[in-house]
């Protein structure tokens, strides 16, 4: 009887703490002047997934090295003009001998071990890259960073009136402003505004996660994102 009273107060304790705790999934909805109307619940398809470090780490080291042009080159001695002849007598000069002005130790030689065009890029499943993605927006979620908009109203692209919107939103570091479709007169407010970056949906990297601290979502680009990026089953189209 003890042993059966002690467990029901343990699962009220619980049921208490899950109450108190807030839910990651359940963010701060504003309308397109910045005031807040509520909160939205996130899709838990991609907002709920268990953050995965090494698998957002492969994915984010495999972007920087996709990025890299690895077009760094150097000539070698057989590739550097000139040096057909003997720059001095081998001996009587007092210096040391040399056979050819395209010696690395000479100025103007050849380069040893030097850069040399190359592909860095790397490949990595689908399935990974979306886990990746995934667990990052995820996490973005458990840190409550992330705010989501009705709209933007813009009339003519300004900065002021963007960096008054990121200011009403209560944003005091970095966000990534993620739309649905393209739209030239918000991109061309959010700019020249330092600190904030302008991406489509469809788009959405770990890179830019990583690099910028809040999310703002645009209401509509949310099912983008769960259309994108949530898990496929087995057999499933890519």
């Amino acid at each position: 009887m003890a042993a059966t009273k002690t467990q029901s107060k343990e699962t009220r304790t619980k049921k208490a703490q899950e109450a108190t705790e807030p839910n990651p999934l359940q963010v701060p909805f504003f309308d397109a002047l910045g005031e807040r109307n509520g909160e939205v619940d996130l899709p838990e398809a991609i907002f709920a997934e268990t953050p995965n470090v090494p698998v957002m780490h492969q994915a984010y080291v495999r972007q920087l090295a996709n990025a890299r042009q690895g077009t760094a080159s150097t000539k070698t001695r057989a590739a550097v003009s000139g040096g057909g002849a003997k720059p001095y007598r081998q001996k009587g000069t007092g210096r040391a001998r040399h056979g050819s002005t395209r010696e690395p130790s000479m100025k103007g030689g050849g380069v040893v071990f030097g850069p040399r065009p190359r592909d860095f890029s790397q490949r990595m499943p689908k399935r990974m890259r979306r886990l990746a993605l995934r667990s990052a927006l995820s996490q973005k979620a458990i840190d409550g960073q992330v705010r989501v908009i009705e709209s933007f109203v813009f009339d003519e692209p300004k900065t002021s009136q963007a960096a008054e919107l990121m200011e009403a939103i209560g944003f005091d570091s970095t966000a990534l402003v993620v739309l649905p479709a393209p739209n030239y007169t918000v991109s061309r407010s959010f700019e020249n505004l330092a600190g904030a970056k302008i991406v489509l949906a469809r788009n959405l990297n770990i890179r830019d996660l990583f690099s910028h601290t809040y999310l703002l979502l645009a209401k509509e680009s949310i099912e983008l994102i769960e259309e994108n990026f949530s898990q496929r089953e087995k057999g499933e189209g890519r």
